[in-house]
């Protein structure tokens, strides 16, 4: 690992996706079409626990801000960015963003997390 690294993921969330969402949590079901911001928070959880750090990594702190709501059907480009490494403590900060294909920024902010190998 090292600062610059990044890591990114597309996807596109369906009706049937967002329907399958309000469905599990518990909400009546929505009429709107863009995206709710847990599912977009979600790519930035996977990015950080599967590809950047990776296994192991422990979520600290998570700052989002959104923009504006993305649009369902859409694809959105999720990314994280280490910014600063801090080995001693085994802590990364990362940028974290969220995009359409046009480049419209929906959401953007930063994560801290605890991870394994810093600085290695």
């Amino acid at each position: 690992m090292q600062v610059g690294d990044k890591r990114s993921i597309t996807r596109s969330f369906s009706a049937t996706d967002l329907a399958a969402f309000h469905k599990q949590a518990g909400l009546q079901e929505s009429t709107t079409d863009s995206v709710p911001e847990p599912l977009i928070g979600a790519l930035f959880s996977y990015l950080l626990g599967v590809e950047l750090p990776g296994f192991g990594t422990n979520y600290l702190k998570q700052e989002m801000q959104f923009l504006r709501p993305a649009p369902a059907g859409q694809p959105l480009s999720a990314s994280v960015e280490i910014t600063r490494l801090r080995p001693d403590k085994h802590l990364v900060d990362l940028r974290t963003a969220c995009t359409g294909p046009d480049g419209t920024l929906y959401c953007e902010g930063r994560a801290l997390v605890l991870a394994k190998d810093v600085g290695k």
